[in-house]
């Protein structure tokens, strides 16, 4: 088998720089330079994730340092109002924490972020204690799979169980991570499922089906129209 990432764990960062929460605004700021990051998973006890710290957490201090905001601007942003007065970061954090566990699939990760509105998850275990650390770069890493595993998978995983009949008659081909299936086919009606097999395959990019049914009668219906289906 390819070792392909499938969960959290294959493509996260295993040393993360974390702050307690009673670390001081400075030590905060320091923090983040010199690890090169925007965030920082805040934590208590025996390392569980309490919340999140960011440089949006701490930038409220400088935008309120020459003017205190109006009555109105108090009232609409209250968090940040009261984010620029504080100076630890059980004070500063957004909390509770979004987090997503180690053996989570990298489709839910990305659900995550994208429901949450976060560029990264803190990955814990099943008691909250911090494992690591997943953004959307990570997250992206299966897109970094060469043409030709991918193209291996698909013949290995899915042609060879999905088409019962020998299909030496159908060839894969990936260019820059899209996959197109050419030959004949006996059966049309397996493209929609063979369509949203290889989608689900990890750096898989796209799929497009130039396969004919020697079979089939000229009125009948073709890849184009299975695939659509499929979509």
């Amino acid at each position: 088998m390819l070792n392909t990432p499938h969960i959290v764990s294959d493509v996260m960062t295993k040393t993360v720089a974390a702050v307690d929460r009673a670390a001081r605004f400075k030590e905060i700021v320091e923090t983040m330079e010199r690890w090169k990051v925007s965030a920082l998973p805040v934590l208590a006890g025996e390392g569980q994730v309490v919340g999140v710290v960011s440089e949006a957490d701490l930038l409220p201090k400088e935008e309120f340092r020459e003017s205190d905001p109006d009555r109105l601007e108090q009232l609409r942003r209250v968090d940040d109002v009261r984010r620029a007065e504080a100076v630890t970061a059980g004070e500063l954090m957004s909390s509770p924490a979004h987090t997503v566990r180690a053996n989570a699939t990298l489709s839910q990760a990305a659900r995550t972020m994208a429901h949450e509105s976060v560029k990264r998850l803190p990955v814990v275990d099943a008691h909250g204690v911090l494992q690591g650390i997943v953004s959307r770069a990570d997250l992206l890493k299966v897109f970094l799979r060469s043409d030709d595993d991918l193209a291996q998978e698909v013949r290995r995983d899915i042609l060879g169980a999905l088409f019962a009949a020998p299909t030496r008659d159908l060839h894969v081909t990936v260019t820059n991570g899209v996959v197109t299936l050419r030959g004949q086919v006996r059966d049309t009606s397996l493209i929609p499922v063979a369509a949203r097999l290889v989608r689900a395959v990890e750096g898989v990019v796209d799929v497009e089906f130039d396969v004919t049914c020697p079979d089939a009668a000229r009125t009948g219906p073709t890849a184009a129209d299975w695939l659509g289906e499929a979509r």
